[in-house]
């Protein structure tokens, strides 16, 4: 899209992949990385998100902070107790629903997120103009702007990504628990079952955290979910 871009990671050898393969210019130090910046995205576990919102808020006195964390109020709600009010108004939540099961830069891939939409989740205190030029780089970038507040964000990915997740992991442990004697078991398995159980193969850590942040509408998706089964 034409634009400028700097990248850190904690792990150096995760940035020199990361930036052999998108052109991304490698930063030193994080402090490095996000000065002078007009606009920041912050993709790191959740534990980890609030933080290091708050820090990068710190760091640069003019940049638009964002996030890509699946669940957003358990983010935002750490922020906010962690930033500086200042700075808030800066910070838009933000979820773009592009991506695979696999992790990493060595399986990054050019198109993700053409077409995606791209969720935000503005707190009510931050000022349209902030909201506009994060909308306005995401349609160059070729995904979709969508505002939402982030409790409803938190409810409708219960259903249908954190549900489809949680659904895929358990019927992968299932087979090979309950049909371990049966080495041929997966022969037998054509692409209905390739295609349920091909997010079992997502980082449990990363769905560890994810689970844990959104418990509370997962639980309920879940209740659903296994009512509809016995209906």
């Amino acid at each position: 899209a034409g634009e400028a871009v700097r990248g850190f990671d904690i792990d150096p050898e995760v940035l020199v992949v990361a930036a052999e393969r998108s052109g991304l210019a490698p930063a030193a130090t994080l402090g490095e990385c996000v000065g002078g910046a007009t606009l920041v995205f912050v993709c790191t576990p959740i534990p980890d998100l609030p933080g290091l919102v708050s820090e990068i808020l710190r760091r640069s006195s003019d940049a638009i902070v964002s996030d890509v964390g699946s669940v957003k109020s358990h983010v935002m709600a750490g922020v906010a107790g962690n930033a500086e009010p200042a700075d808030l108004p800066r910070y838009v939540g933000g979820h773009p629903m592009g991506g695979s099961e696999r992790s990493g830069p060595g399986h990054a891939s050019a198109s993700v997120l053409d077409g995606v939409v791209w969720v935000l989740t503005p707190a009510p205190d931050v000022p349209e103009s902030s909201v506009a030029r994060l909308s306005a780089w995401v349609e160059k970038i070729g995904a979709r702007p969508v505002r939402m507040e982030a409790e409803r964000h938190d409810r409708l990915v219960a259903m249908v990504s954190h549900l489809p997740q949680v659904a895929s992991t358990s019927l992968m442990g299932l087979a090979a628990a309950e049909e371990a004697g049966e080495p041929e078991i997966l022969l037998l398995a054509a692409g209905g079952f390739r295609d349920l159980t091909r997010l079992a193969a997502s980082s449990p850590h990363l769905w560890s955290d994810i689970l844990l942040a959104n418990g509370d509408a997962i639980i309920r998706a879940v209740d659903l979910y296994v009512e509809r089964l016995t209906r």
